[in-house]
Order: structure tokens, then sequence, then C-alpha cells
């Protein structure tokens, strides 16, 4: 764990900082995890007989940062930085301790000066590590209502992880190594950097000043305002005072970065920055930065406040983006583009990760969650607006075709007794983290997008401007939100065009239940949206018709061996739904365990949850599965894609909780043979191939074969009909790229025939041939198969000129059948120079998905614990994406043991991770779902060849 790292001091002669730095000359740097601050008079260590004054992991309210002055001055020779950080601040009550967030810093001296022209005096300091907390204390008392000013002069190494003021290094096109430091703060490693008051409540506004070799250029969140030459080989950069603002949202870069710039149509000068050789890949970004942040400006009607907004690609980095207020950064994945070389899916997943980032310049950076148990209004709301945005300023990308995915993608951990409710309380670092989950972010803009299809568009969004404008620059918790969203609903029935039905505020268009609506009443947002983000989980709601009576019942969905009784939850469901006779969609709010819909007339069927707009599953009693199964096959149009989707999802969810059998699942999906649009096939695949690859692992007498083969069969057609070129729309593309990866991994003749022809071609030509970008994951896939065109691929990967290509042909290289090159791969992902780390994670999962690949993936987790916890963090998504991706295929009782007795023997806090809960309760379902439905699956299919 990055926290409790024993590090001893530096070997080696003790690196000496550079000279005249802040009259600190040649310290000696010997920063160990465990030390204190070095013993000199002006520090101590909370080992020493003074107690620590403070024993809280959140920091006492009474003394408040109004601005910081930061000096910091990186080596990146030595690798270690100095620093001086002067904080002002102002005191509501007497105190003789300044208590502060300080992660790995040597604190050298300390001082603490009353008003401007006060006399400074010197401050004991003392540390406490586990809370990772420096106090100063007072020669003599700070008075209530009286400002001072906090120096301090510090010196660290540069992080080694990926959090903090970090340590990046690229090659060149010549193959020179070069060196350059970033920062990554969110949530809490701004305290890595500087000392300071590292919550989000604490907002203060920072004047930060960099020094630096000419050679190279610093980057923060403001602009230069001036740049002074300190002697010939040191220039001091001062940038301007920025907005008042939380700690983590403060950025500063180091580096040799080429860029590229833009003025937005408001004014706003935007940059993208990368390492020389990839300025190149920088222009789609560029164009899709101004789009999207003048789209914003004017849809919150609210200025951005800064006058530049820099992109910066950082060779080495651990989530995907992050929204530095000014400076964001990003994997250079997610934000590089070759028109030439990217694949559709890049062109969309970097639209997406800009507009997710700009919109937390309003959503979390304007106005931010007060404390990390709300992340959600930050994350929730980024994910939510990037549909919102990439749908009006690139509409080509059809975003609104790929929304559901990620409400799917909520709903397989929320479904788990492991989930949490959007809004839950933490406290320590790893807690923090691990609310950066699918609940926060994909849960998160699910319900949102609930909400305003619930409310319409434009009274949600004159509610979100209200409450932008109203706690700009402050910090807000979720009913802040909910009644900013309720006063905009003006009162139902005091208006004659409101009872038109879809007047300004949403009112049930039932005639027959207009007894759900009182007169006068006003739509309670608070009331409704709590029952979605104070308990976990979400609805299953139970259809049954009667003539022309539909019986609704709603009860919490959870799977598992263990499932609580779902008694006690309630929410309140906006039900959309459709029937034989109309298409216009009706609403109803539930909001009571059970109710009953009078329809005009007797229906043949009813869809509930169009186009899967609600955060819900349904039940369909009785023969109501029989009839929307029979419109599939009879003529799946009459209802939409989106629909198509949420019937696969919602079937497979059912047999999962024993609602239906396994064979009704299968009979629907025998109409895919006929689907052509992206998100029912891919739902159709995510159901099935998971199913596969648990039979697969389980020995099951060629059952699994005869899987594989019905799943081809049922796409045939559709992979037969590919062109294997670039044509098409985005969505047209994405799907070609994951049928024909498919279909030749499941080793269909023609597309591995074809595959092979492309790879002897593009290894003749000595890799310059160029691919159609969204083959090519099939064509090196296929190509690694065997060990000559491995080493050949592996040749290419080195390569600076397929750096674009790097994530394809990782994929490709983990489908390898031997295991000598799947541990190769592990192991340099671990070592970091020919695999970068950051790319580990996912090689781990991927390596575990590979049938000869999963045992060692396991073995590699568990001899690799330590390592993969001290460069990702406890809690990070990273390693609770290779815990969950690591042991999602596990299906048998040895398996479920061998988990759960490493994680046991664990030290605490590894063993309650919520990701370990998360693949425990996973394998159980996946035992109980083997020990039902296996002989049913098998009967089917002998019953069913295509």
């Amino acid at each position: 764990m990055a926290a409790l790292r024993r590090a001893g001091p530096l070997s080696g002669p003790s690196p000496a900082v550079a000279a005249g730095l802040l009259g600190l000359l040649s310290v000696a740097l010997a920063l160990g995890g465990d030390r204190g601050g070095s013993r000199s008079s002006s520090t101590s260590s909370s080992t020493s007989s003074t107690p620590f004054p403070w024993d809280a992991v959140r920091l006492p309210k009474h003394v408040i940062p109004l601005r910081y002055h930061l000096l910091i001055h990186p080596n990146l020779t030595t690798l270690t930085f100095a620093g001086t950080a002067a904080i002002e601040v102002t005191v509501t009550r007497q105190t003789s301790a300044v208590i502060l967030h300080g992660k790995r810093l040597r604190v050298t001296k300390a001082a603490i000066e009353a008003g401007s022209a006060g006399l400074a005096q010197e401050a004991r300091v003392l540390e406490h590590q586990p809370f990772e907390q420096v106090a100063l204390l007072a020669a003599e008392p700070l008075r209530a209502g009286h400002n001072y000013t906090l120096s301090i002069q510090y010196l660290a190494n540069l992080s080694e992880s990926f959090h903090g003021f970090y340590k990046s290094t690229y090659r060149t096109r010549e193959g020179e190594l070069r060196v350059l430091a970033a920062t990554h703060f969110e949530p809490t490693a701004a305290r890595m950097a500087f000392p300071c008051f590292d919550e989000p409540a604490f907002k203060a506004r920072f004047s930060v000043r960099i020094r630096r070799e000419p050679k190279h250029l610093a980057l923060s969140n403001m602009p230069i305002v001036k740049s002074v030459n300190i002697n010939p080989w040191l220039v001091e950069d001062h940038f301007d005072t920025t907005v008042k603002m939380s700690t983590y949202l403060v950025a500063f870069i180091v580096s040799d970065f080429k860029s590229i710039s833009k003025i937005t149509g408001h004014g706003v000068k935007i940059s993208v920055y990368t390492v020389p050789d990839k300025i190149n890949q920088a222009d789609y970004a560029l164009d899709a930065a101004v789009k999207l942040l003048d789209f914003y400006e004017d849809y919150f009607g609210i200025p951005y406040p800064l006058p530049k907004q820099d992109l910066a690609a950082i060779p080495d980095f651990q989530s995907g983006a992050m929204e530095n207020w000014g400076l964001t950064t990003y994997r250079e994945s997610a934000l590089l583009y070759d028109p030439e070389e990217s694949s559709a899916s890049s062109k969309l997943g970097v639209t997406m990760v800009i507009a997710h980032e700009l919109a937390h310049q309003w959503f979390g950076n304007l106005v931010t969650m007060e404390w990390w148990n709300d992340l959600w209004l930050n994350e929730g709301f980024a994910k939510f607006m990037e549909f919102v945005s990439v749908s009006v300023t690139h509409p080509e990308l059809r975003v609104e075709d790929h929304f559901l995915t990620r409400c799917f993608h909520a709903m397989a951990v929320d479904a788990l007794n492991s989930s949490h409710p959007i809004s839950t309380p933490v406290e320590d670092p790893a807690q923090i983290l691990e609310m950066f989950d699918n609940v926060s972010y994909e849960k998160g803009s699910c319900i949102l997008n609930m909400l305003r299809d619930y409310m319409t568009a434009d009274v949600f969004k004159a509610g979100l401007v209200q409450y932008l404008q109203k706690y700009s620059y402050q910090n807000t918790k979720t009913e802040d939100l909910w009644n900013s969203l309720t006063n905009i609903c003006p009162t139902v029935g005091t208006d004659k065009n409101e009872l038109q039905g879809d007047g300004f505020c949403r009112r049930s268009q039932q005639s027959s239940s207009n007894a759900h609506w009182t007169k006068g009443e006003t739509l309670d947002v608070r009331a409704m949206m709590d029952t979605w983000t104070l308990q976990k989980g979400f609805p299953l709601v139970t259809v049954t018709v009667r003539g022309k009576n539909v019986h609704l019942q709603q009860e919490r969905y959870v799977k598992g061996v263990h499932s609580p009784s779902s008694t006690g939850y309630l929410w309140h469901i906006p039900l959309t739904y459709i029937t034989s006779k109309s298409d216009t969609v009706q609403r109803f709010l539930m909001t009571t365990k059970a109710d009953v819909i009078i329809l005009p007339e007797e229906v043949e069927w009813v869809k509930f949850n169009v186009d899967m707009n609600g955060y819900y599953i349904v039940h369909y009693e009785d023969d109501g599965w029989d009839r929307l199964i029979n419109i599939l096959k009879e003529n799946h149009t009459v209802i939409s894609s989106n629909d198509r989707a949420s019937l696969i999802s919602n079937v497979f969810q059912l047999v999962t909780i024993k609602k239906l059998p396994i064979s009704k699942a299968f009979d629907l999906t025998l109409y895919l043979k006929h689907e052509r649009q992206i998100m029912p096939v891919l739902q159709g695949m995510k159901e099935l191939i998971p199913i596969y690859r648990l039979m697969e692992r389980s020995n099951t007498d060629g059952t699994d074969k005869q899987l594989k083969d019905y799943i081809v069969n049922l796409f045939k057609d559709l992979i037969d009909e590919q062109s294997w070129s670039d044509e098409g729309s985005v969505s047209e593309r994405l799907l070609r790229h994951l049928l024909l990866l498919f279909a030749c991994m499941r080793r269909y003749q023609p597309c591995v025939d074809k595959a092979k022809g492309y790879f002897t071609e593009w290894q003749k030509s000595n890799g310059t041939l160029s691919l159609p970008a969204d083959v090519k994951t099939a064509v090196y896939a296929v190509g690694a198969q065997t060990s000559e065109g491995w080493d050949f691929l592996l040749s290419k990967y080195k390569l600076q000129s397929f750096s674009v290509q790097r994530e394809d042909i990782e994929l490709a290289l983990s489908f390898s059948r031997s295991k000598d090159k799947l541990q190769w791969l592990m192991d340099q992902g671990l070592r970091g120079d020919i695999i970068r780390t950051q790319d580990l994670p996912h090689i781990i999962v991927y390596v575990a998905r590979n049938p000869s690949g999963y045992h060692l993936a396991w073995m590699f987790l568990k001899e690799n614990w330590e390592k993969i916890v001290e460069k990702f963090e406890l809690g990070s998504t990273s390693v609770a994406s290779i815990v969950t991706g690591v042991t999602s295929q596990y299906s048998t009782r040895s398996q479920l043991a061998q988990v759960k007795e490493f994680f046991s023997s664990l030290e605490e806090k590894s063993a309650r991770l919520r990701c370990v809960q998360q693949a425990v309760e996973t394998i159980e379902d996946n035992i109980q779902w083997m020990d039902r439905n296996f002989e049913k699956v098998k009967a089917w299919l002998q019953n069913n060849r295509l």
C-alpha cells in the first residue's frame, strides 16, 4: 500500500538539490516512507514526547485557507523536488495548533506570521502519518477573527506511482529517454506535492511559481504572467492567481511538450500539449474541445471563468483523464487521434472523454461536492453531460446508441449485495477512492437521464442552470441539487396549459389514474430522487395484465446466494409504457409497493420502460414474455432498438433470480439472426459470450462448443455482410470492429482465412501496408496465434510509429495460447519499460479471459499484490478492475475457496475492499447459475440447432 510504504533512505550518495533553491543550499534528501521531519529545532515527529494535537481523519473547521502561494522546483535528474508554501488563513476560534495535510513531505522549516506585517514566529512541526496530517504548533495562540500566514519549506521525492507530483518518461523517435513531471491529485494526493487543507470544501485561490530548466516548459491551471531568469540554467515562471477552487484541482507539469492552439467562439484559448513526436495527432482533440467548450458555455449560460483551457496528454497516466481547472490531463489514448490509423471506437472515446472533463469545469470545479460521499454530483453529471453535449456537437457519432450500455454496466454491480447507495459515507483515502466506481459514474448518469426524461429536457436544464448559478465557487450536497430542480417545477394544476399533458411539469396522462396527482401539489423531486440515491440497488417491476387492468408490483432486484430480503425498499418509479394499440409513451409515477393502471382498451402486448430510459427492470407475468418474444420473431422493428436491447438484458437478469427459465431467454435470442442494429447485437453478445466462457472453463462435455457454434450461427449472416474496410457510420464501424474480432477469435473459418491473408501481406510489407483501422484488431489477433506472428507484432509494438495502435496490439498479444508469452506480457507490464505499467490492469484482465491464461493471471495477482497496490493505490478502480476481472469467470467451489483464502490472508484493509466482496459474490452466483442452468442449456441447444 502506498500509504504504508516502508522505504529506507535512498541508497548511494544523497542527491544534491540544485543550488540557490529556496535558500536551502544542497540539502541532502533522504526520504523514507516512515521518516518524520528532520530532527532540527523547527521540526519534530509525532514519535517524540509531544502528542499529536488532533485525532480525527477530517481536519478541524476553525482554520480556513484563503490563498496559497506555492513555489515548486523539481529536479528531473535527481527525481526530487523542493517547495515552499505560504498559506494565508483566517482563524474562527482561538487555537495553538494548525492541522493540515502532508504526505511524504520532509518539512525543513515552518513559521507562522500574524497579519501582513507581523513578525514571523517559528513553529514546531509534528507529523501523524496514519492520517497523512501535519501540525504546526504556534509559540503563542492564534486568535479568533485574525488572519495569519503559514510558511512551510519542504523537500520530497517525485512520486513513483501515478498520483501526487510524479515522474513520467517517454522515448523520442531516436530512442532517447526523456523525463517529465506531472500531477494527479484527485482525490487525496495534493498533500503529496504541498502541505494543504486537502478537503474539497476548503476552497482557496492559488498563486503558483515553478522553477525549471530553460529547455523545459511549465504549465499550470492559469496562464504565465511572467518568467524570471534566476541564473543561466534556471527560469522561474509566475502563473496568474486562480479562481477560488479545491486543492484536488491544482495542477502543474514540467516537460518539453509541444502544443497547437485555437480560440473558441467565446474567446477562450484552447491548447493541446503532447510529446513532440505526437503533436500531429492533436488536431481532432483541439477541434472537439473548441466545439464542446462553446456548447457548455451556451448550455449552462455561465461563462467559462478562466482565460485558457489546456489539454495535455501524459505518457504515464492511471485513469482516463483528470479535470484540473484550466489544465485537463489525459492518458495518450484518451486524447490523441490519428485519422489514418485510429479506429471509430477511438474517435468516439476521445470525444466522450473530452466532453466529460470539460463538463467538469462547471460540475465539479465551479460547483463542488462538499465531501466525497457525494462524488456522484461530479461524476454522474459529467458522465451524463457527455451525452447531452456530444449528441449536439458531434451528431454523426450517434452517442445515443450507447447510453444503455452504461446503465447495464451499473446494474451489474448494483445487483450485488456488496453495492452501495449513490451517496454513501466515506472517511479514509482508500474508501474515498472506492467511490470512483460504476455506481457514482454510470448509475449517477442513468438516474439523471431518467429524471430528465420525466421532467422534460427544458425544465431539467433550467433547474441545472439555477443550481450552478446559485452555488458557483461553493460546495453542495445532493439535496441542494434536488431543491434546485424542485423549485423550477411550477405547481401542478394552477395553470391552464399545464393540464394539457406535457406542460412544464410532468403529470399523469392517464385520465383514469388522476387520483395519483392532487391538484396544486408541487412535484417533489427530492422525495422521488432520494429513493434512487439513498438506497442501493434498483427495482424490479412485475407486470400482470388482466383484461384492461395492468397490475404492478415493485421489489428490489437482488441476485445472489445470500440475497437479503427486499422488504423496506421502495422507489418512486417514473414508469413509461407503450402498447400494441399505441406507440405514444404513457407515463405513470409509481410510489407504492403495488398499483393498478387501467388501459382504455384491451391490448395484445405492453412494453414498460420505453427505450430503457428508467433505471429499473421489468418482468411480465403469465404469457407476457411469450407475447413480446413473438413480436421480436415476427417483426422486431415494431419496437425500438433500445427496447429490444433492454428486453435481451432483462430476460437474462430474470433467469438469474429464478423468475424465468433459461430456455425462455434462449428462445428470445433466436430473433437475433435478423437483428442489424448495434445495441441489441452487442447486448446479445454480452449475455451469451460470458455463458460460453463459463462453460469453456468447466469441462462441459462439448456443450461449450455447441454454444459457441450457436452464437456464431446467430450472427453469421451479419458477419458475412461486413466489408473489411472503414466505411459506414461510427456505429456501423464499431459493430464491424467487434463482430470481426469475435468471429476470428471464435475461429469462424471465413473470418480467420481473410485475417490471415491480411496479416501475411502486412508482415511482408514489414508493417508498412495500411490496414483498415476497424479490422486491425481482428487481423492482429489472428496473426498473434503463431509464435512468429506474435514476435513480429511485438517488434512493431516497440516502435514509436505504432503508438496509436498500442492497445490493439496488447489485446492481440494477449490472445496467444503460449503460457510463456502470456506470463511475459504481465511481467513486462509490471516492469514498465517495454509495456507501460499504466496498461498492466487491462493486460492482466485480457490474460485472465484467455483459457490458457486464467490460472496465470490469478497466480500473478497473488504473487504481485503488494507491488500492484503500491503502484495503483488500494481502493482504486485499477485494483478493482484487476480483482473482479481475474475472477469474473470462476465457477467452481475450489476457485471460490482459493479467492476467499487469499484475500482473507491479507491485512484488513485489503480484505475489506468492496471489489473483493464483489468478486466473491460473482463467483457464488456463477456456481449457482451453472448448477441450475447447465443441463437446461445443453438440452435447449440440442433441440434448437440453427
